[in-house]
């Protein structure tokens, strides 16, 4: 076997280290986010944490075309991206407005509303700041001060390295979502075809493919990984998270302070 041969081998396995962590589109493991609701549950695979504990977690969630969920809240606020499909999320009462791939939604815990899917595959990410992850009946509803977010992508206000100095590489662009940039953030990263280049951080980092396809590599390792629409990857520790984009890219990234890319 040549040595290309072997890298691309290796790029659909999990790679796991003290210090970094990838995961491919392929080795997601999945299982049911609401298992009392059966087969019309949806969906759903950690990528980081642990959903059913006390812990900050960040989850893939799966719907059906046509899903819509009955009013319900949950213990806790979350965030919520949309990869793929069509993604609605609001009081029960609201009009449909159906946020596509790329979008950015926030639900304050206690705040009655639904869920509804209308693409043919519907995939987000969900992440939150602590556990466990519960639904709840409406009638235990309560206002925690919060106020919900509907991001559509058309109204995603980019910044560019003219903007921020910490975007290294001069077509690479980023839209603050949440946070601060040199505290606890979240972000979209938009990285051009043919980008090759590297996220540094010196802080705890997880990012989710949201579009695109490209090649990961940690630091100066050999390994590569296919990265493809919800491929994870995060890192505890200094490094570089090394990118070779074949397409356009957009990355959901939450870090816990400033990061560059160069």
């Amino acid at each position: 076997m040549t040595a290309i041969a072997a890298l691309i081998g290796a790029m659909a396995l999990p790679v796991m280290a003290n210090d970094y962590k990838v995961i491919s589109t392929d080795n997601i493991e999945w299982g049911m986010l609401n298992p009392a609701r059966g087969g019309a549950s949806p969906k759903a695979a950690d990528l980081w944490g642990d959903r059913t504990k006390d812990v900050a977690t960040g989850m893939l969630v799966k719907f059906q075309k046509g899903f819509s969920s009955p009013p319900h809240i949950h213990n806790i606020t979350y965030r919520g991206i949309v990869i793929d499909g069509l993604m609605h999320n609001d009081d029960p009462s609201a009009e449909k407005m159906w946020l596509p791939s790329g979008s950015f939604w926030t639900q304050p815990a206690g705040e009655s509303h639904i869920t509804a899917a209308n693409g043919d595959d519907n995939l987000i990410y969900l992440e939150i700041d602590s556990g466990p992850y519960l639904v709840k009946p409406v009638e235990q509803a309560f206002d925690n001060g919060e106020r919900s977010i509907n991001m559509t992508e058309s109204n995603l206000f980019w910044l560019n390295v003219k903007d921020a100095t910490w975007l290294k590489a001069g077509n690479a662009q980023i839209s603050y979502l949440w946070g601060k940039p040199d505290a606890a953030n979240g972000s979209f990263v938009k990285l051009p075809a043919g980008f090759k280049g590297a996220i540094e951080s010196g802080n705890a980092l997880k990012a989710v493919v949201v579009k695109g396809s490209a090649t990961y590599q940690w630091d100066n390792q050999q390994t590569l990984t296919a990265l493809t629409p919800s491929s994870f990857f995060s890192s505890d520790a200094q490094g570089k998270h090394v990118i070779n984009a074949k397409t356009e890219v957009v990355l959901y990234v939450n870090s816990t302070g400033p990061f560059s890319v160069k």
